[in-house]
């Protein structure tokens, strides 16, 4: 690496990967690292900036990652090339968005089988919003389905972009990828910034490692990162000293300072992921710079769970691990609730309901907890007859609805693309989520359509529901528009004639038969038996909507009568059923905790 001593900005590329879910985005990643020798045959490994376990069965990328490549291009001339390997699903759009503002350009890897789909334009619309450079990227044409030709044509007609000199690629052979590095120096352009004015860096992301505590990475704009600075984030107004400044090749590798253009990792005595805002400006504390970088916003969450431990005594473990989460996620929050069904627990703020399954699963799996989540929901905005406005995360704690003027849920804009035989159970899919059609039109043999769609609708179970009826083909992409006033009402789940609040969900009146009969018929299903009989009902306010009977377990009394006199039997009957109404009077129901997770889990 000594070779490389005179750093000039026209010899660094930043850029980064776009492309839908399963397009060979990691997978060229991979080849790029291997081939320009970055990191030894020895230490290869599939999908080698996917650290996490859950990253690679799901075949995902959740967390942005960066490397930094040395090339030695044709020209005789040796470049860097930081990569930042971005997710590419919906929930961490935000991740995305700020990667994008790191680089100059991008690589839109496009599947030369399946073509554009609907992610692939909501990425690549964030690149051109980050005036990228885009060097479109056929990857898989070695399957014998790929028809590189069509796909050329689609991106052109589809993302507008001249596809002519796209490169031909199969990532997981290695197939053309030396085209790839010489079309990175070729066509994207050199990072812009000057290394003598004052500092200005902008924070990409952070992560917490156990050793060397919270890692940020930059992307130095002008001036210089060096270590024993003492830096300042413009965002929160807290001060640091630079401890280490290095690159990662995949692994962190200390260097002298970080040069305007360049991205690297800074650590210093930060304390917490929460402490560095993904999109602040980072400038030297003595000698600050002007003005912070545009356009960055903390992350909002949208859909909201309780988390609860199945074992009270976890509380406390819970408790930990979601702060160590926290550390590594910062777009992630919680705080703490009771319930009384379930006990003490925490309310949970995500990004999406993929977020959501993630966290779920990395507190499972990396800190052995068992988990219950309640029902995710989104939050609501109310307006009170006195005139005043809340937020309403839990649909538990809504007020009494004489006090509510309205209630205004968020909508979102979906655009869904899919093959045209299964474009009329999409349609009637919306239509059942209340979705009102935008805007239908035709990309080749495939259709584009955009709908209007309330987000409590689809976070139950709409993507399930999608891939199914399209059999896995549809795609599916959203951004939260706006709220909208809708006739909504609370229903609660009564067992026994008990409320269970931890089962309570804000629905939309139309909706809310189907949605109480079909949990009402559920719990039947799940709860066990009692010795005595158990109602099992579904109300709005005061007025029941759903009901089903629970019959009870009943001892034979009868057996020890043989032949003789009736009135003995009807006796006993008669004294079983006095006993078997007092027992329910008192009687409690007990709901095993895997009855509230199946309940929860809608399906149709």
């Amino acid at each position: 690496m000594g070779a490389m001593t005179t750093k000039t900005l026209s010899n660094i590329r930043n850029f980064s990967i776009v492309a839908h879910i399963d397009h060979g985005k990691s997978t060229l990643a991979d080849r790029l690292i291997q081939m320009t020798g970055t990191v030894t045959d020895r230490e290869m490994t599939e999908q080698l900036l996917d650290s996490m376990d859950i990253e690679r069965e799901r075949g995902i990328t959740i967390k942005a990652q960066t490397v930094r490549l040395i090339y030695d291009a044709k020209d005789g001339q040796q470049y860097i090339l930081n990569l930042i390997d971005t997710p590419g699903h919906v929930d961490f759009a935000y991740e995305v968005s700020r990667s994008l503002a790191a680089c100059e350009g991008s690589l839109l890897v496009v599947d030369a089988s399946q073509g554009v789909e609907a992610q692939t334009l909501a990425n690549v619309y964030q690149a051109i919003d980050n005036d990228h450079e885009i060097v479109p990227v056929l990857n898989k044409v070695d399957l014998p389905a790929a028809e590189p030709e069509r796909i050329r044509e689609q991106i052109e007609d589809v993302i507008g972009i001249d596809a002519s000199e796209a490169c031909m690629i199969s990532a997981k052979t290695g197939l053309g990828v030396e085209t790839v590095l010489e079309a990175i120096v070729e066509k994207l352009p050199a990072p812009q910034g000057d290394p003598d004015d004052t500092l200005k860096a902008m924070l990409v992301d952070s992560w917490y490692d156990t050793y060397l505590g919270v890692m940020v990475l930059v992307r130095v704009i002008n001036g210089s990162l060096k270590k024993g600075q003492k830096i300042k984030m413009m965002g929160t107004g807290a001060a640091y000293d630079v401890d280490r400044v290095g690159v990662m090749t995949p692994k962190f590798m200390q260097v002298d300072e970080l040069k305007a253009g360049e991205i690297g990792v800074i650590t210093g005595s930060i304390k917490e992921v929460a402490d560095t805002r993904v999109g602040d400006t980072i400038t030297l504390e003595k000698n600050p710079c002007t003005e912070a970088l545009p356009g960055f916003k903390p992350a909002q969450p949208v859909v909201f769970c309780g988390l609860f431990p199945v074992d009270a005594n976890d509380f406390e473990d819970l408790r930990a691990a979601m702060g160590k989460l926290r550390l590594n996620d910062a777009s992630f929050s919680y705080e703490m609730e009771t319930s009384a069904a379930l006990g003490f627990g925490f309310r949970c703020g995500f990004l999406g309901l993929l977020h959501l399954e993630i966290i779920q699963e990395r507190l499972s799996r990396e800190f052995n907890l068992d988990l219950i989540a309640t029902a995710p929901s989104v939050v609501y905005e109310m307006t009170m007859t006195d005139g005043t406005d809340i937020d309403l995360h839990n649909p538990a704690d809504m007020p009494e609805v004489v006090k509510i003027s309205e209630i205004r849920e968020p909508w979102i804009r979906a655009s869904i693309m899919t093959p045209d035989d299964y474009l009329g159970g999409i349609l009637k899919l919306c239509q059942e989520r209340r979705g009102i059609q935008v805007d239908l039109s035709y990309v080749g043999s495939r259709a584009l359509v955009a709908y209007d769609l309330p987000l409590n609708e689809v976070v139950f179970d709409f993507y399930d529901r999608l891939k199914s009826i399209s059999k896995g083909y549809a795609s599916f992409d959203y951004q939260i528009s706006d709220y909208r006033a809708g006739d909504l009402v609370k229903m609660s789940i009564l067992v026994n004639e008990e409320p269970v609040d931890a089962l309570s969900v804000l629905v939309h009146r139309s909706q809310a038969e189907r949605r109480g009969r079909a949990m009402v018929e559920k719990l039947k299903e799940l709860i066990p038996r009692h010795m005595f009989k158990i109602p099992i009902q579904a109300a709005i306010g005061g007025k029941v909507i759903a009901r089903e009977t629970l019959s009870a377990l009943r001892k034979d009394v009868t057996a020890k009568c043989y032949g003789g006199d009736a009135t003995r039997k009807r006796k006993l009957l008669e004294k079983q059923k006095a006993g078997k109404k007092k027992m329910r009077q008192f009687g409690k129901v007990e709901i095993p905790q895997e009855a509230f997770i199946q309940a929860l889990k809608m399906d149709e």
